[in-house]
């Protein structure tokens, strides 16, 4: 192992994964930057999810490969509970799921750039695209190529990378341990939220380094497709979309203290706009300057805030 290399805790929340979830583990072993260890929290898997990383654990040495028990209570609680690990160490941390392919760069690129832009004394979150693949590895297209600045305002509505890209800082890790798992509605998501409320900062890779595969099991996969944007309207229609923001909001009540005082002013200007009739939504919608990255992301805010399902 090349000590001159920063430590990376590379965090993996598996369930039921047996299906990739060795082409992963290889593809971790094919990076270029040797310095990491692997902390598995398993959710219960009936298959032979476990056999794999006990395997695993046996070709590499225990050093490189430790397992634990998940809370079972959905894959975010589960990534969550792995970065509020207070006995899990490193210099950085990476957030990885069990079913992609990482390319051989991918934590070596990612330090390079937390190492020329990191202040040690705020978060710092690199992230950034994915290409999208079948489940044979075929690609067929990239995730979105978004361009409107990453911050709290575009956070609160909008989570703008998968945490399969997440490589963040012990600022980041140090303040999630403090506050314990919470009951959140995605781990990058609330990432992205979190950093952005503490007045962190956020880089965003137009080049992609994973192989997203996409499958019939991914939990959360893709919304770049014709019927992945419409479901995502439906998620508006139907009210899941105000389900999830209530959620975030719940949640942030818990850190509100700790975001920066105009961060804390956007959450009490979009707690107070959600309920608000008509004629104030619109108002304090503009007061907000709530942001999505996309026309039609923008345009499924509009709906939203219109409806009341925001």
């Amino acid at each position: 192992m090349k000590t001159d290399q920063p430590s990376i805790a590379i965090l993996l929340a598996t369930f039921n994964g047996e299906k990739f979830l060795a082409e992963q583990l290889d593809s971790l072993q094919a990076q270029t930057i040797t310095n990491w260890q692997l902390y598995v929290s398993d959710d219960g898997s009936t298959d032979r999810t476990m056999d794999i990383i006990k395997h695993y654990q046996k070709l590499w040495g225990a050093e490189k490969i430790q397992y634990k028990d998940g809370p079972q209570k959905g894959f975010a609680q589960n990534f969550l509970s792995l970065a509020c690990n207070s006995n899990i160490k490193a210099d950085f941390y990476a957030f990885c799921d069990q079913d992609d392919i990482w390319l051989p760069e991918k934590l070596n690129t990612a330090l390079i750039n937390i190492k020329a832009n990191e202040n040690k004394e705020i978060p710092y979150l690199y992230t950034g695209r994915t290409i999208l693949v079948n489940e044979k590895l075929k690609p067929y297209g990239l995730s979105p190529l978004f361009t409107f600045p990453a911050s709290f305002r575009n956070a609160l509505v909008q989570s703008i990378a998968g945490g399969n890209t997440m490589v963040f800082n012990n600022k980041i890790k140090i303040f999630l341990e403090s506050k314990g798992i919470l009951n959140i509605v995605s781990h990058d998501w609330w990432l992205y939220i979190v950093v952005t409320g503490l007045g962190g900062n956020v880089f965003y890779d137009k080049n992609p380094f994973i192989l997203y595969r996409q499958h019939k099991n991914s939990v959360v996969g893709s919304n770049v497709s014709l019927i992945s944007k419409f479901n995502r309207l439906l998620f508006v229609l139907k009210g899941r979309y105000k389900n999830w923001n209530s959620q975030n909001i719940n949640e942030l009540i818990k850190i509100k203290n700790d975001l920066i005082f105009e961060n804390r002013k956007t959450l009490e200007l979009f707690s107070l706009m959600r309920d608000a009739n008509f004629k104030d939504r619109i108002r304090l919608f503009q007061v907000c300057g709530l942001y999505r990255q996309t026309r039609a992301g923008s345009l499924s805010l509009i709906i939203a805030l219109l409806i009341k399902k925001l």
